[in-house]
C-alpha cells in the first residue's frame, strides 16, 4: 500500500468522504492533484462537487502561508532543523518560476495552474514571496490558478472515470 492510499484509508477513519477530500486538497504536494481524482474516481462525486470542494481545501492554507511568507521568508532559511528544507523548496521555486518573473501577475496564474509537482498553490506561495507580490494580488492570482488546475485535474479526471468505470 502507497503513501496515498495509507493516507486516504487513515482520513476516511476519523472523516466523512467531503472532509477528506478538503484535508486532502489543503496539503503540500497532493494538493488537488490527488483530491479531486479520489472524490470523483472512488467517492463518486459530481464534477462540480469534487471541485468545489478540493478548490476550497486547495485554498485554504494559502492567506496563512502568504501572510507567514511574507513576513518570516528571509528568517526560514536560518532556522536550524528546518533551514535545509527551506534553502532546497526556495531554489527550486527560483529555477522553475521564470514564468512568474517575467510575466508577474498572470506568470503566476499559469505556474499555479499547471497541475504538476512543486508548481501547485503551496509553491505558488513561495514564488509569490520571492518576487514580493502584494498579499491581496497573490491571493488572486494563485486563486485563478487554483480554479484552473482544477478544471485541467477535474476534467481528466471525470472523463477517466466516464471511459474506465
Amino acid at each position: 500500500m502507497d503513501i496515498k492510499s495509507r493516507l486516504v484509508s487513515f482520513l476516511l477513519i476519523f472523516f466523512k468522504k467531503e472532509l477528506v477530500t478538503v484535508i486532502i486538497a489543503s496539503l503540500p504536494i497532493f494538493e488537488l492533484r490527488l483530491s479531486l481524482p479520489l472524490a470523483i474516481i472512488k467517492f463518486n462525486f459530481s464534477f462540480g462537487k469534487a471541485y468545489s470542494l478540493s478548490v476550497l481545501g486547495n485554498m485554504l492554507p494559502v492567506l496563512p502561508l502568504l501572510i507567514f511568507f511574507k513576513y518570516f521568508f528571509h528568517k526560514l532559511e536560518y532556522i536550524k532543523f528546518i533551514g535545509r528544507f527551506f534553502k532546497w523548496w526556495f531554489s527550486r521555486v527560483r529555477k522553475r518560476s521564470g514564468v512568474v518573473e517575467k510575466w508577474g501577475f498572470w506568470g503566476l496564474v499559469f505556474f499555479v495552474s499547471i497541475p504538476l509537482p512543486v508548481t501547485g498553490a503551496w509553491t505558488g506561495t513561495v514564488a509569490a514571496s520571492l518576487f514580493d507580490f502584494s498579499i491581496k494580488k497573490a491571493f488572486l492570482a494563485i486563486m485563478l490558478g487554483v480554479l484552473l488546475a482544477g478544471l485541467w485535474v477535474g476534467i481528466a479526471s471525470f472523463s477517466i472515470d466516464r471511459i474506465m468505470f
